[in-house]
């Protein structure tokens, strides 16, 4: 089965848990042999291509039509009018009278020869006399038709050109986001034409209109996958433009793939989405994670609670300081670790400073690769007080990695992890008292790792990619087992 499938991000290029999902789903689909050709925004030639074939839409070329408006000159001959004229001219006449009548009567005795002379002299006196001449106005029309004529002009036109080109991408969430998108579409529709593929996958909104277009060229099904919806980070002030573009892969897709029952809940109360078509696959961790030690020492005798995601609205990190306000007052050594960038970062920074905790409170920014590793290796818990968490992959990081979490009940990790505390995301009381709980009680904290560590063995990319690989069967051909439908 060769499948192609659209994300916004792979590693090494990480920014969130998508690009980690992402990975572990190809080496799973590898496993299973599963042939998948991944396309991302930007390539730069250092993606693992060991269980995909990476490609980045800035290397592929795109037939495009330009128009450009040039300026022609028309030349049309137009025939001459025809019309009537009027001639006027002057004319000479000559000028005759009338003699005057003064012959006597014949008598009514008179014989007939006399009356004949008579009337023969009337005849000769009614002969107009010419005295002269007289000038007339003579009026005449008459048609006249003018010469044909030439006229010139310049028009601009619109000259329609096919071309070769290729679009530059950063990849990235920035300002020119749903421009990319756009291109983005463009290119993955353009590599649909040249080479065919058994389904379309696509991964959040940002490939949804790709996903579309590919599935169109290709004439096969599409398979959306949902790992956090608009309403998961903008809470009831959804951007509409991404909740539309949402609402155009659910109702395109032939399945929709959420990583947790959480998810799907969200999805039916938030979009117009047809339950048949939902389906759960719940992330998981991969091996390299499950078989790394942290190993080394902590570095510092305090004890150190972690916040490691995205600083933003979704991700609850204004509770993780209330619940650090409540716990350095009982426990003043603790400290507290904010991993992690986004647009409330520098409100956190100052609300931190406003409610005395500059001393108990570090603000680390982004990391990646080993740094996370490291950092974790500082923790004694980690917390994830997320408002809404479709999944949330970083509580499984932290239990292959030996350390304890506590997480948000508004989460989809919470489904799967049964070895972990769980909390309200809005009871920082109860967050504060799970983190004492855990530095006070060694034995609650070795249970939950002892447990926790084989829980998470027991979740691998392997035994999603199967889940997966019957979502792809429904669609592409007879499945052996139904999959998980969302709840």
């Amino acid at each position: 089965m060769k499948v192609l499938m659209l994300g916004w991000e792979y590693p090494p290029h990480i920014t969130g848990g998508l690009a980690t999902a992402c990975a572990g789903l190809c080496a799973g689909l590898h496993h299973h042999k599963v042939d998948v050709t991944f396309v991302v925004p930007r390539a730069t030639g250092d993606e693992d291509s060991t269980n995909a074939r990476v490609i980045g839409c800035n290397e592929l070329e795109v037939d495009e039509e330009t128009v450009e408006h040039v300026e022609v000159e028309r030349v049309r001959r137009v025939a001459g009018e025809t019309r009537e004229v009027e001639t006027q001219r002057l004319r000479s006449r000559p000028s005759f009278v009338l003699p005057p009548n003064d012959l006597p009567a014949p008598s009514a005795y008179a014989t007939p020869s006399a009356l004949r002379e008579w009337l023969e002299s009337l005849h000769e006196r009614a002969r107009p006399v010419r005295v002269g001449t007289h000038v007339e106005l003579e009026t005449s029309t008459h048609s006249v038709r003018e010469p044909d004529r030439v006229e010139r002009s310049i028009e601009r036109v619109p000259v329609r050109r096919r071309e070769r080109r290729k679009y530059e991408f950063t990849g990235k969430y920035g300002p020119d986001l749903f421009a990319e998108v756009e291109r983005y579409a463009r290119c993955v529709e353009a590599l649909a034409r040249r080479e065919d593929f058994d389904l379309v996958h696509a991964h959040d909104w940002m490939t949804f209109p790709a996903g579309v277009a590919a599935a169109r060229t290709l004439g096969r099904p599409l398979v959306a996958h949902v790992h956090a919806c608009e309403f998961d980070r903008s809470g009831e002030k959804p951007d509409t433009r991404i909740r539309d573009l949402e609402q155009l892969g659910l109702d395109s897709a032939q399945r929709v793939v959420c990583v947790s029952h959480y998810t799907g809940s969200v999805l039916r109360k938030n979009y117009r989405v047809d339950e048949s078509k939902l389906r759960v696959v719940h992330n998981a961790v991969t091996k390299s994670e499950q078989e790394r030690s942290t190993g080394g020492s902590k570095r510092i005798d305090e004890p150190v609670v972690l916040f490691l995601g995205r600083v933003t609205y979704q991700k609850g990190p204004d509770y993780f300081l209330e619940a650090a306000a409540r716990v350095v007052k009982v426990e003043p050594n603790v400290k507290f670790v904010m991993v992690g960038s986004g647009d409330m970062l520098p409100k956190m920074v100052e609300r931190a400073a406003r409610m005395g905790l500059a001393r108990h409170v570090h603000f680390t920014g982004f990391l990646k690769g080993a740094d996370v590793e490291r950092i974790y290796s500082m923790a004694d818990i980690y917390v994830m007080p997320s408002v809404s968490e479709p999944f949330g992959i970083s509580p499984l990081e932290a239990l292959a990695l030996d350390v304890p979490v506590i997480v948000s009940r508004q989460s989809g990790v919470s489904e799967v992890l049964r070895n972990a505390l769980k909390v309200d995301f809005w009871d920082v009381q109860e967050i504060a008292n799970k983190i004492l709980a855990l530095l006070k009680f060694p034995s609650l904290k070795d249970h939950l790792l002892a447990e926790g560590r084989d829980e998470v063995r027991a979740m691998s990319w392997d035994e999603r990619a199967a889940a997966l690989k019957l979502v792809y069967g429904e669609v592409a051909g007879t499945p052996d087992t139904a999959p998980e439908r969302a709840r």
